[in-house]
C-alpha cells in the first residue's frame, strides 16, 4: 500500500489510519485559519482541508514525485457561528458555557490528493452533539484537565468531556476529527489499494 501524507498532527488522526491499517507519513501543514466571509459555515472545515492539502504540497521538496496526501479539519457551528479552537482558558470557559445544555454542530471536512491523478475530493460530515446541563464547577474542573487545549468547541469527545455528551447524532469517527465512512468511500473512488 502507498502511504498517505497526513497533512496533520492530530494523535485521534493518525490513530484512525492506523486502526485502517493505512501507512502514513505525518507531514502537519501550518496556515492561518481564516475563512472567507462568502464560504457558507457548513463547508468552512471542507476549505480549511483543502487549503491544508495545498500548503504541504507546496511545501514538499519539488523533485518528490507526490502521491497521496490526506487533510482534515473539524470545527465546532453553534448559535450561527464557528467556534474554533480557543485562544485561551477564558474563551474554552466561554465555549463551554455556551454549549452547555444546548445542542451544537460538528462539521468535519476531509480533503484527499491522488498525486498520480492530479485530483483532489472533498467532503464533509455533519454530526450533532447535544451537551448536558454543566455546573461552573463542573466546567472549570474540565477546564483544569487542559483536554481543551487544540481542541475545537474547547472539548474532546474521547476525553473527559464524554461525562457531558448526553447525545450524538452521526458517527464518533467524525466528531473525533476523522469520519471514516467518508475517507474510505474517497479512497475507493480514488482506487487506493487496501483491504479492511
Amino acid at each position: 500500500m502507498d502511504p498517505i501524507i497526513l497533512a496533520s498532527s492530530s494523535p485521534r488522526r493518525q490513530e484512525i489510519l492506523r486502526f485502517l491499517n493505512i501507512p502514513f507519513i505525518v507531514n502537519p501543514a501550518c496556515i492561518e485559519e481564516k475563512i472567507p466571509e462568502d464560504i457558507p459555515l457548513e463547508s468552512a472545515a471542507e476549505f480549511l482541508a483543502a487549503r491544508k492539502i495545498d500548503a504541504v504540497a507546496r511545501k514538499l521538496p519539488t523533485e518528490d514525485e507526490i502521491g497521496w496526501i490526506l487533510a482534515a479539519d473539524t470545527i465546532i457551528i453553534h448559535k450561527g457561528r464557528i467556534f474554533g479552537k480557543p485562544e485561551d482558558q477564558d474563551e474554552a470557559r466561554r465555549f463551554l458555557k455556551s454549549l452547555q445544555g444546548t445542542t451544537h454542530k460538528v462539521a468535519t471536512g476531509i480533503a484527499l490528493f491522488n498525486g498520480s491523478a492530479h485530483y483532489m475530493s472533498t467532503r464533509t460530515s455533519i454530526n450533532k452533539v447535544t451537551f448536558a446541563p454543566m455546573s461552573n464547577e463542573e466546567i472549570e474542573a474540565y477546564l483544569e484537565t487542559s483536554e481543551w487545549h487544540g481542541a475545537a468547541g474547547a472539548y474532546r469527545i474521547q476525553g473527559k468531556a464524554s461525562c457531558f455528551i448526553k447525545k450524538i447524532e452521526g458517527t464518533e469517527s467524525s466528531v473525533m476529527g476523522l469520519p471514516i465512512f467518508e475517507l474510505y468511500d474517497m479512497l475507493k473512488e480514488q482506487n487506493y489499494k487496501f483491504t479492511v
